[in-house]
């Protein structure tokens, strides 16, 4: 008998146990409820309502013999006019992705704030950046190098290919923290494309640094488990854009 993984059934609503279940009769061909309840180790009582719901599905079918229920598959057919139901359901809903954008522009406050933790997290946000043509950091963005680095490769590659570009103010200590010392740090960033930046001095030093993108404002922390706080505002963000310009145009 050939093993099979049918964890996939899972994407047209199928719970672990009745994946389990689905399988055992699968395998068994006409079951009784006692060979179901040995194949798959389930109690008794749950495999009832599990039959039930599988049943009421049309994946699984039963008869009455001298009083005694046996139970068989349908034709795997049916799983496929669930994959097509799943599908149509699916497209519908894509159809009203701009209808859910314009009352999600219509309702969203002003100034929305989000809190983002850990790497899955901070990956977000990045990937939130390359919607747009133009990134500013103000403390260095090293802390990715240091904490995601594969993922920093690959992504880095995507944002060149997308042709966003990186103005940084960079953080002496956090490129000492990615690099052995000053001239590899400005040797490695001289080598990015699509990049410009400017060493802060000392007595502007802060232990978080600061994203701003589109009309965004990611404040974040980096750790092993990074921590981030993004408002989005115009106003707010314009703001820091001018702070931005402002620090840019009087360190040399």
């Amino acid at each position: 008998m050939v093993n099979m993984n049918l964890e996939n059934l899972k994407e047209i609503g199928l719970s672990d146990g009745q994946i389990s279940v689905y399988n055992a009769v699968l395998e068994l061909g006409v079951s009784t409820l006692n060979k179901i309840q040995e194949k798959t180790g389930i109690e008794r009582r749950n495999i009832y309502d599990i039959l039930n719901k599988l049943i009421e599905k049309g994946l699984i079918s039963y008869t009455v013999e001298k009083g005694k229920r046996t139970y068989q598959c349908t034709h795997p057919n049916k799983i496929v006019e669930e994959i097509k139901r799943k599908e149509e359901a699916l497209k519908e809903l894509e159809e009203k992705i701009p209808q859910i954008k314009e009352l999600f522009n219509i309702s969203k406050p002003e100034i929305s704030a989000e809190v983002f933790r850990g790497r899955d997290a901070m990956k977000a946000i990045f990937e939130d950046m390359l919607n747009y043509k133009e990134n500013w950091f103000i403390g260095g963005n090293g802390g990715v190098q240091k904490y995601m680095p594969f993922f920093w490769e690959n992504w880095n590659r995507r944002r060149i290919k997308n042709k966003t570009f990186w103005h940084d103010l960079i953080d002496k200590d956090t490129l000492m923290d990615v690099f052995k010392n000053l001239s590899e740090a400005k040797e490695n960033l001289k080598q990015l494309q699509l990049y410009e930046y400017k060493i802060l001095p000392e007595e502007l030093v802060s232990p978080h640094v600061i994203f701003i993108y589109g009309d965004k404002i990611a404040n974040v922390l980096w750790s092993e488990s990074p921590f981030a706080f993004v408002i989005q505002n115009k106003e707010i963000a314009d703001s820091y854009k001018k702070y931005f310009d402002f620090l840019w145009k009087i360190i040399r």
